[in-house]
């Protein structure tokens, strides 16, 4: 993560998160809700706004994977329900349940701010972008999808990173246009 960008999370603050995310995914299995935070209840970093992701594993495999690309909330409140939203919502999958629990992993990414990126053709995008780092949201024609910078792990090529990134979003594979836009931000990613 750049400091300049957003300061990195502490071994505490994260712990605190973790924490929290377990709760709301047991407070959904019990109440069928995301647990309701107070942001005045946790340290300062935590109140900020700040968008996140919550990843779900199980076995290894994707199990859920929710969260937010801009700010829209404090920090404490936006992990709190990606991790319900994440258990519950996410419509790849079906609610989870409760003798799931045992196996699940779960992992935090947390999200500077998008910057929007200059290039010229798709060759050049390609030679800017860095591998394992960049996050990266592509919008085009009403279209839009974003990868983790941990999906660089299954697609380490850029050309097929990209490639896939389309296709999430809606778009072919080869799809190329002059409105197409590209933003990239880092995550601090964290899990247990």
């Amino acid at each position: 993560m750049h400091s300049t960008d957003t300061e990195a999370l502490g071994p505490d603050e994260q712990r605190v998160l973790l924490d929290l995310a377990w709760e709301s995914i047991r407070h959904g299995l019990a109440h069928g809700t995301a647990a309701r935070v107070d942001p005045l209840d946790y340290p300062p970093a935590l109140q900020r706004p700040g968008a996140g992701f919550v990843t779900l594993h199980r076995g290894g495999a994707l199990r859920g994977c929710i969260g937010h690309l801009e700010a829209i909330q404090p920090l404490v409140a936006d992990i709190a329900d990606n991790a319900f939203a994440a258990a519950f919502r996410d419509p790849r999958f079906p609610p989870l349940s409760e003798d799931e629990l045992e196996d699940l992993e779960l992992e935090i990414s947390v999200l500077t701010p998008a910057r929007p990126m200059q290039f010229t053709d798709e060759a050049d995008l390609l030679r800017q972008l860095e591998p394992g780092r960049d996050g990266l949201i592509l919008e085009d024609r009403g279209r839009r999808g974003t990868f983790l910078p941990s999906v660089w792990e299954s697609l380490p090529e850029p050309a097929l990173f990209l490639a896939h990134l389309k296709q999430k979003a809606g778009l072919p594979a080869g799809h190329w246009s002059d409105t197409l836009r590209v933003s990239r931000y880092r995550t601090q990613a964290f899990g247990g």
